[in-house]
């Protein structure tokens, strides 16, 4: 027999499912201890819809699109959101501080052993607090998760990272500086917009591949993929700051720095966990970022999604805040050591041709 023919059994077989199990009941545990760790802070946790207008505006998210059929039969688009992000803004618009946000999303596009097209974010908010009070909620919450699962540590591909160490805290572009010699900055004027053809004679320089139709922020993101991620929380977790304003379409500018936003990412095992803001409340200046951000989705894809125009004139009267997501099922994994993210979700999305 050939065994390129030969298929896994399914996640529901009894012998499958006692592999999993283990991680699946600490996924619960996790899940409960976290629910835990934000009624201890004074959060609320809220539920929003999965159908929204918009599923988001960011140019590379690919989101699930359906329609509605109203009461005398005319049809109406909807698309699975992305996120949850849009509606949970509306809500603190509305009056609330604090909340939680355990919200299934979907994206197209994405399937392997860190990617599923549904799964689990936990978003959180502050409103009038910095952003840097989310970096202190993920150290606390990093070490939460493997206290509970009694793991002690985050493990990811034989490696580790210590969630009870001080995490290392870098910015973009002295990452981009140590870990591929490019002087990132060098290509953002201080109104924010970008030369790709200096970042491209930058990445030509130390080596890397540049293709005609490279965008800015392609060459961007393959310098982050290939050089800079490698390198991201071994040993300890690393908090990624301070991103070029064009690669945070919804973070408000650095008030040291207005070429950077108040944007961090978290990392673990070189796995990425979660994506912070200072939250963006100018609503002419989100929807020009949104409109370029569609305008490169149009380019790349040949295709882009409607601006959710409640959300902007929510803008409005949303609060100075703060706001994150985090990868909840890429948690769950690094901290039972779980090596696929299937592995620790309880029914998976069957593959398709199945």
């Amino acid at each position: 027999m050939n065994p390129s023919s030969l298929k896994a059994s399914p996640w529901w077989t009894p012998a499958v499912h006692a592999d999993r199990r283990p991680f699946l009941i600490g996924r619960n545990a996790i899940q409960a201890a976290l629910r835990g760790f934000f009624a201890r802070e004074d959060f609320i946790e809220v539920d929003t819809a999965v159908l929204q207008i918009s599923p988001g505006n960011e140019a590379h998210l690919h989101a699930f699109a359906t329609e509605a059929l109203t009461t005398d039969g005319q049809r109406a688009p909807f698309y699975l959101h992305t996120s949850p992000e849009f509606a949970c803004k509306k809500l603190l618009a509305a009056g609330e501080e604090r909340i939680s946000c355990f919200a299934h999303v979907y994206r197209n596009r994405e399937r392997g052993p860190l990617h599923h097209p549904e799964f689990t974010m936990l978003e959180w908010y502050r409103a009038g607090e910095s952003y840097e009070s989310l970096m202190m909620d993920c150290v606390r919450i990093l070490a939460l998760a493997t206290e509970t699962v009694k793991t002690g540590k985050l493990v990811y591909r034989g490696a580790e990272s210590d969630p009870f160490a001080g995490p290392e805290r870098i910015g973009v572009a002295e990452a981009f500086e140590r870990h591929a010699g490019i002087d990132l900055l060098a290509s953002v004027a201080a109104d924010g917009s970008t030369d790709r053809d200096h970042l491209a004679a930058e990445l030509r320089r130390v080596g890397m591949r540049v293709a005609d139709d490279d965008g800015w922020a392609d060459l961007f993101s393959r310098v982050l993929v290939e050089k800079i991620e490698p390198h991201l929380g071994f040993g300890r977790i690393t908090i990624l700051d301070e991103y070029p304003i064009s690669e945070a379409a919804l973070a408000r500018p650095s008030a040291r720095d207005p070429r950077v936003a108040e944007r961090f990412e978290l990392y673990a095992c070189g796995v990425e966990l979660a994506n912070g803001f200072g939250e963006l409340t100018n609503a002419a200046e989100q929807r020009r970022r949104f409109e370029i951000e569609m305008a490169e989705k149009a380019r790349v894809y040949g295709e882009t999604y409607p601006i959710d125009e409640d959300f902007l004139a929510a803008l409005s009267l949303m609060p100075e805040a703060s706001g994150i997501a985090l990868g909840f099922d890429r948690l769950v994994m690094l901290a039972t050591g779980a090596s696929r993210i299937d592995q620790v979700l309880w029914a998976p999305v069957a593959e398709y041709g199945r």
